[in-house]
This record gives structure tokens, sequence and C-alpha cells, in this order.
């Protein structure tokens, strides 16, 4: 059976389901083309040696420069490794890219060393004993250092460790192109497309609680994660600490959470808003970052005193994106030329995949970003933002509580039963990916989250615990455990010898790069951070 979109003829088994989704969504076709969304994957994974210590070797030179490499860099620490997938519109091939870097760095890694298969970190002594990252003696290199060095002070070096998956999204430029002409839409394509996109982002924030449930793959820490600080956690055993029905400890108050943050409102109706918002939260000063000062002696020890030192800084579970290779700064760029794609960062690593991400989960993040682009996205008051937090706050501790109540519009509603409503909402938009890619695999994958909301136990979180139990295994015993397996399944097929040059050669590349840049970064460093502090827009 066919369905004719504008010439173009797709099969598709469901001629019904089709009509119903543009119905839903007040669409008058949708092309097959519009389905080849673009995606990129960010990785993170702590390196581990043996017993589940935190390795303190350096970042590999074998793996080339992580200042310059563009797939394979490292984040907070020397140990925290990152993988990056170019841009693809095909999931097959992000995920084989993605395989193949794991490949390469398992070739490369010290003896005896694994990638960490779970965000929550692996056994720390202490927060000094946790590598900065180095970035070599360019200005650059050594700005992004000491921003490191600052988040260290102001959040402890530990709560750095946590590891997450970024998930990269845009929209096809032909979807947008023919949306702007089908609402009649007198913008500029970028102004278009941006204004969509903030639109998406409203929803998303409404609605990410439900990842959280679904994904959230941090039910349970390493007491060590805890050591000194303030928790509301239960003992597990004599190593781990967790939370009955905690889904997602990495996005609660031990982790990507702060008394400073919770201050800062951010709007995203308009993007100058948010331009504005983040502008003034890096030009405030702050009395407790005052306090711990610019410099000990002539060391410096974070890049300013204000409420945030930069852009990325803010920990927002999604943000608004554009690529740019000039040098410029986050927020010049999205001034100046507006929203490129959408960056998804309130991801666990599933412990269960060798690869902390599969194919469902794409499929299903891919149908509920685009439900959230084509469902009516009123602008935010500051009202719904803090409940938006709340809601997230909730489901992170106790999403798993079958009697767990969220607020909507000021309106109490069961998790459960709202999960069920926006389930068979998101089917409308993968009934649409479904037909223009002539597959089943988007329902088939919404499905399999439908049932988890019918039956907890399936979800990563309590699954997890489930292990802890029947193992009787800490978390970091289970962890490691999951690690050896991941790495395995990994190394079961050798690494294509063409991936392998290729990757040989850009790691080599990349040191060449970052020698010729320190070579020519002659400018004293003082005022290079001077002169960046001064962002004007």
């Amino acid at each position: 059976m066919s369905q004719s979109l504008k010439g173009t003829s797709i099969n598709t088994e469901s001629p019904q389901a089709f009509r119903a989704a543009l119905e839903r969504f007040g669409l008058p076709e949708f092309r097959a083309a519009w389905g080849r969304i673009n995606r990129g994957i960010e990785k993170e994974s702590l390196r581990v040696g043996r017993n589940g210590h935190l390795a303190l070797t350096p970042h590999p030179e074998a793996l080339g420069s992580a200042l310059t490499h563009p797939y394979i860099t490292t984040d907070y620490s020397e140990a925290l490794i990152e993988l990056i997938t170019p841009v693809s519109d095909s999931i097959d091939d992000t995920l084989g890219f993605l395989t193949d870097l794991h490949k390469y760095v398992y070739y490369h890694l010290p003896e005896g060393e694994l990638l960490w298969t779970s965000s929550m970190p692996c056994l720390v002594e202490n927060d000094q004993q946790i590598p900065l990252a180095q970035y070599g003696s360019s200005n650059i290199g050594r700005l992004k250092t000491l921003y490191r060095e600052g988040l260290g002070h102001r959040y402890g070096r530990l709560m750095q460790t946590i590891a997450g998956i970024h998930y990269n999204f845009s929209m096809p430029d032909t979807f947008w192109t023919a949306m702007r002409e089908q609402q009649g839409s007198t913008e500029s394509l970028q102004d278009f497309r941006t204004r969509k996109y903030l639109h998406l982002i409203r929803n998303f924030h409404r609605h990410s609680w439900l990842l959280l449930y679904l994904f959230g793959a941090s039910p349970a820490v390493c007491r060590c994660f805890a050591r000194g600080r303030q928790h509301s956690l239960d003992d597990f055993d004599e190593a781990t600490l967790y939370r009955p029905h905690a889904t997602c400890l990495r996005m609660g108050n031990l982790g990507y959470r702060s008394d400073a943050q919770r201050s800062i409102f951010i709007c995203y109706n308009e993007l100058d808003n948010y331009i504005d918002s983040l502008h003034r939260a890096m030009s405030t000063p702050y009395g407790p970052y005052e306090a711990i000062g610019l410099k000990a002696g002539d060391r410096f020890l974070q890049m300013n005193t204000n409420l945030l030192q930069l852009e990325n800084e803010f920990y927002a579970t999604i943000r608004p994106k554009r690529a740019d290779d000039s040098g410029r700064r986050p927020l010049e760029v999205l001034k100046a030329e507006g929203i490129q794609y959408i960056e998804v960062r309130a991801l666990d690593l599933d412990p269960f995949l060798p690869l902390g991400i599969d194919e469902e989960q794409i499929r299903f993040l891919d149908a509920f970003l685009l439900h959230c682009l084509l469902s009516d996205s009123p602008e935010c008051t500051r009202e719904e933002y803090f409940e938006v937090e709340s809601n997230l706050a909730k489901t992170v501790t106790e999403g798993r509580d079958p009697a767990l109540q969220l607020k909507r519009g000021g309106t109490p509603v069961a998790l459960r039963a709202w999960a069920d409503e926006l389930i068979s909402d998101i089917r409308f938009s993968a009934d649409l990916l479904d037909t223009t890619g002539q597959t089943d695999r988007y329902h088939a994958a919404v499905t399999a989250q439908a049932e988890k909301v019918r039956d907890a136990s399936l979800t990563p979180s309590a699954r997890i615990l489930d292990s802890l139990r029947q193992q009787q295994q800490s978390f970091v015993h289970f962890a490691g455990q999951q690690s050896v397996k991941a790495r395995d399944w990994c190394m079961a097929t050798p690494l294509d010898p063409e991936r392998m040059a290729h990757f040989t050669q850009v790691s080599q590349q990349s040191l060449i790069d970052r020698e010729q840049l320190e070579q020519t970064d002659t400018a004293d460093f003082d005022d290079f951070l001077e002169d960046y502090n001064q962002l004007q827009l």
C-alpha cells in the first residue's frame, strides 16, 4: 500500500495511522525526506584501573590531542574520555562509528584499564586525586584547564567525574523550508528555525522527566561519592548508597544540581531572552565564588568570580546549539546566526548496553523530540520553570514510586497516568517517522517504553537494583562487571583496517595541530583571560 506525498510514493502498512498523525499535528503532509533526521552522539566514560579505581594515567598520546581531535577528547578529567560521532542521518552509521571509536580507544588504553559503563563514578579516594584535563600550553588550552579548575573549587571535583550521553538532533533543511511555507511565515528561514527549536525546547522541559523515568540508570552510587556531603540516600550495603525508587541520581542534588544554579531563571521564549539570561549570570559576581578568590599567589583558581564562568557551566538538560570553528563564544554565535540543532543532556549511560545507548532508545528520542517540535508549546513562565524543576527533582529520587505525583499547571497528576498520555501522543510522531522510513521500528520503540510505564521493573534503574540484590553485589562490583562485558563485546571483532588507518591519521594530525597552535600563540595569558571574560553581545 502507498501513501502519496506530493509525488513521493512510500510504502506503509498503516495509512490510517499516518493520516491520524497528520491531523494530530495539523500537517497537510509529512514528506519522506523529512524523516532523515541528523544525529550525533557525544559519549563520556571514565577510564578505570584494576578493582574499579579511577585511572591516574594521562590521556593516551596515541589517541591524539584532546584539544584538537574531532572524535576523541576529554571532559573534566584526564580520566574522563569523550567520544564524538560525526553528524549522520543514519542510525546504523552513527552507532557503527561509535562502536569503532570504542575499539580504537581500547587498542590504545594502558593495560588493565576499562571504560566505566556507569554514569556514576568508580572508586575515588579523594577530590584532589582526580586529575584535571590537560590541553597543552596554548592560551585556549590553558583556559580549558582553568575552567575545570574553577569547577572543582565551586562544586567539587568528584561531581565533575559523572558521565553521560549527549544526543544532538536536528531536522533536515528541506523540512524547515517547507514548514515555513506551510505556516505562511514571513521570517527568514533561520529566524523561523530558531523560533521552532525554542518551541521544542520548552516542550522538552515540560516532559523531560519522562526520559529520566524511562532511561535513568543511576539509582545507586559508591559510598565514596557522598563522602563529606549531606545527602538523603539509604544504605544498600557497606559500600553502596541508593534510593529505592530512584531513577537518575546523576541529575539530583549529589549530581548536576547546585544552590547557585537554582537561582538562575533561564527563559526559552525568545532567543534574546535566553542569551540575556545566561549573559547576566556570567556577568553577576557571586559571593561564595568571590570568597574562593581569583588567584592564589600567581596561580589562577577560576576564570572569574561570577555566577557562571562561561556558558557551558549552566547545567541544562537541553541546550540550543550552533556549530562554529571561528573561536567565537557560543552565545555570540547563537546571537549572530541562530539555532542550528539541539543537544539533549539528560541521558545516563545504560550499563546494560555496551555503547551506553542503542537503536531503540535513539528511535524513541527521535519520536519524543519530533513530538516536542510539532505539538503546541505555550510560552513558559517563571512559575512553570520552577514547577518543571520540581518535577525533575521528584522523578530523580522517587520516579518509580507508583504513588508519585507531579504537578501540571499547578494541578497534581500521577506520574504514570501522565506518562501513559505522553506515550500515546508520541505514537503519532513515531507513525510519521515509520512511514517516511518504511519501517515499524519507531512504533516498536515507543511500545517498549509503554511497557516500562506499565511495569517499572523493566526500567534500567530498577534492573540495576535488582541485579545488585540478586548477585549480592556492591555498585562498584556491578559496574566493573558490566564494563568488562562491554569491553569484550566491543573487542569481539577487529576494527576495520581502513577505519583504523583513518583514526590513526586523525590522531596524529591532531597532535600536529595542537603543536602549531602552541607555537603561534604568543599572547600573554593574563591579557587573554581578561579579553575572554569581556563578552560583548
